[in-house]
């Protein structure tokens, strides 16, 4: 469980943290519980999903997208995309290419960034579990399955759970293969159903780069290079 001093980014369906050690930062990222709150020092937070009434969530301590130093981000855009995307900017510094993010959480959204450091549109899809339950509730016979520990062997299984995991796996990275192809730059993956898609991305000749952390790390990294209120 987070605790002492840390940062604080709320998800749709998670809270992902950030907190200080004697070695740097770590990372950790866990289901909603306010209880949590009131054992660490928030040092800055930013959200996505539902605030919860708590008086640690200071207006003054919030990162918004004004705070993030990319070029040409539009007012709607989420402050989750922006911090992922600058967090793999600053990665990325030096090369001649520009760049596409992948957060494969809730919804997978896909950004792209140019060379210079500015925002360059996306595209957001329904994520694994989100396309998962979509099935279950809006058909009578499919049945219920969110969690899964890996992808079927087979690329056209008989059961149907299979089916439905592979079905919805091959849409993503349908996607993220097709966005490539049309904007052959470096893909940085981060979000909790990373782990399903990276295998086959590089395995397909994709030039993917594995970043966990990346949103939190641009949390961290606007709050580092701003000024304590």
């Amino acid at each position: 469980m987070p605790q002492g001093c840390s940062c604080l980014l709320i998800g749709n369906t998670r809270w992902h943290w950030a907190s200080q050690t004697a070695s740097g930062w770590a990372f950790a990222h866990t289901s909603p519980r306010p209880e949590q709150l009131d054992q660490v020092d928030l040092l800055g937070w930013a959200a996505v999903g539902t605030i919860p009434d708590h008086p640690c969530f200071e207006v003054s301590r919030r990162v918004q997208l004004k705070d993030v130093p990319l070029k040409g981000m539009p007012p709607w855009l989420g402050i989750d995309r922006a911090l992922a995307a600058w967090a793999a900017f600053q990665k990325q510094s030096g090369r001649p290419k520009g760049l596409l993010v992948a957060d494969a959480g809730t919804v997978l959204s896909l950004t792209r960034i140019s060379a210079d450091g500015a925002f360059s549109g996306g595209q957001l899809a329904a994520g694994f579990g989100l396309q998962l339950r979509a099935m279950a509730t809006g058909t009578r016979d499919l049945p219920a399955m969110v969690v899964t520990q890996g992808l079927p062997d087979a690329l056209f299984p008989e059961p149907t759970l299979d089916a439905m995991q592979q079905g919805v796996a091959q849409s993503l990275l349908g996607l993220l293969l097709n966005a490539q192809q049309q904007c052959p730059w470096p893909l940085w993956l981060c979000g909790g159903d990373a782990p399903l898609l990276i295998n086959e991305l590089r395995q397909r000749g994709s030039e993917v780069i594995l970043a966990p952390d990346l949103v939190m790390e641009g949390l961290v990294g606007v709050l580092s290079s701003t000024p304590n209120p």
